[in-house]
């Protein structure tokens, strides 16, 4: 994914791991698409498009323009998402083309959800590329527009050692795991530990308490953080994401129990 805005590293890092996760959600679900050519479009949204279906980039790019400017250009293997497609209402809506044309692969999105549904490691992959695509658009916006004192998306790396969640801090993000080892502190006892893939951080955003955990790098870690408003707007809109969270959060639970008995042995 290309963007208009200057953006920092972390955004090219950001949209090499969402084509990885769209290769993976393409191979866990496993459905067959509907190849299509797209020519040049001059305005409006590319010949054929339709909002109840999900494109994949086989060949070409797609852009994206929201009131006649260039926002970011979609490239080949990433995956253009209906619920990103804006509305009826021309001045609110966000329009997708193509400057030289595309091959793309069109998708049911409803029988595609419902083979994600059926699924649980699919759900998990669906979770996090909404979170890392959530990443990747906020940093468009982001680098869009001034800088404020808010919480901003980001994508961080970690030495063994360092803290990516400390206990008592106040709780502006939830995170996903993308590759490392963590493990979980509670008043400087180790109680877990968090693998790749894993959601974490999310309890204290949800309900706006103080993190009750550190989170302490185990192995180097590239880990994703989004703001706790825009993850709440995920769960409302995605409700496989409260799935694959509550997965991670029985995860958890499971490895405190190990950690406690073999507290108490």
């Amino acid at each position: 994914m290309l963007a208009k805005a200057e953006l920092s590293q972390d955004f090219t890092i950001l949209g090499r791991q969402y084509k990885q996760l769209v290769a993976a959600l393409l191979e866990a679900v496993n459905m067959p698409g509907i190849p299509m050519e797209v020519g040049p479009t001059d305005r409006g949204n590319f010949r054929g498009f339709d909002g109840n279906q999900f494109y994949v980039i086989e060949r070409g790019s797609l852009t994206a323009r929201y009131q006649g400017k260039l926002i970011y250009v979609m490239e080949q293997g990433e995956i253009l998402l209906p619920d990103i497609a804006g509305n009826q209402e021309e001045e609110a809506a966000v329009y997708f083309g193509s400057d030289a044309g595309a091959r793309l692969t069109a998708y049911s999105a409803l029988e595609f959800m419902r083979q994600v549904f059926e699924d649980p490691a699919a759900i998990r992959l669906w979770t996090r590329l909404l979170i890392t695509y959530s990443g990747l658009m906020l940093r468009i916006t982001s680098g869009s527009v001034e800088a404020d004192a808010g919480a901003t998306p980001g994508f961080e790396i970690y030495e063994p050692g360092e803290i990516i969640i400390r206990q008592g801090d106040r709780a502006d993000y939830v995170f996903n795991m993308s590759v490392g080892t963590a493990e979980v502190i509670v008043d400087d006892v180790p109680v877990g530990r968090i693998v790749d893939g894993e959601i974490f951080g999310a309890m204290a955003a949800l309900t706006q308490a103080d993190r009750s955990a550190t989170v302490r790098a185990k192995t180097t870690c590239s880990v994703v953080k989004v703001p706790k408003e825009q993850f709440t707007e995920l769960i409302q809109r995605n409700p496989a994401t409260i799935h694959s969270l509550l997965i991670d959060m029985a995860n958890s639970i499971v490895n405190l129990n190990e950690q406690l008995v073999g507290l108490r042995g």
